[in-house]
């Protein structure tokens, strides 16, 4: 049985629990949000995010995400040419790191949040919850991808030491900020309580 079937709905801000209405929708008496069922346009939303996130995500590792200007020579690299130098510089492990966090996180988080959102259009009742801990999975992992342009920001912060040495963010870093962004709000927007729905 499902809290639904009783006519009980959590806040989605605050976390009460209160019995709705027969329309399914009031506001929450501790904290004033919206209270609904279901979130609202749960589905479409996540929709919208997560193609604006597979959109911007093919900039991201096209363009530069920063540009090193050493000596008047400039070096500009994308998140992959990164990972290579860094590979054929011997830091496999940092390589590794920058690899998994900015071109495989991304990419897992956006195929899942696909086959959540295509499994519970389909009404789907297998695996409810291994799908629930999927999407847990996803939330979570989320904003750990944002490593790359906290190391990109501090870099173009510190290293500025006129003509020998500064760092600029690129095109791709503005990109690749975008990918994490939109997939954390397509992941918010995601209503889990929809896998469990007959």
């Amino acid at each position: 049985m499902r809290a639904r079937d009783v006519g009980l709905a959590s806040c989605h801000s605050c976390g009460l629990l209160l019995h709705l209405p027969g329309a399914g929708h009031t506001h929450c008496p501790r904290c004033g949000s919206a209270m609904h069922f279901r979130k609202v346009n749960s589905i479409s939303t996540t929709w919208a995010f997560l193609l604006a996130a597979m959109i911007a995500y093919v900039p991201a590792n096209l363009y530069p995400v920063m540009t090193v200007v050493s000596f008047g020579k400039a070096q500009s690299d994308t998140i992959m040419s990164g990972v290579i130098y860094l590979f054929l510089h011997g830091d496999w492990p940092l390589a590794l790191i920058v690899f998994v966090a900015s071109v495989l996180v991304p990419l897992l988080k956006m195929c899942a949040l696909v086959y959540l959102l295509i499994s519970v259009q389909r009404k789907s009742h297998l695996r409810k919850h291994q799908r629930t801990r999927l999407y847990r999975i996803v939330e979570l992992v989320g904003r750990w991808s944002m490593v790359d342009i906290f190391v990109v920001a501090l870099l173009a912060a510190l290293v500025n030491v006129g003509a020998i040495a500064t760092i600029e963010p690129g095109v791709g870093a503005i990109a690749f900020t975008s990918v994490v962004i939109l997939t954390i709000f397509a992941a918010t927007n995601f209503d889990p309580r929809l896998i469990w729905d007959r």
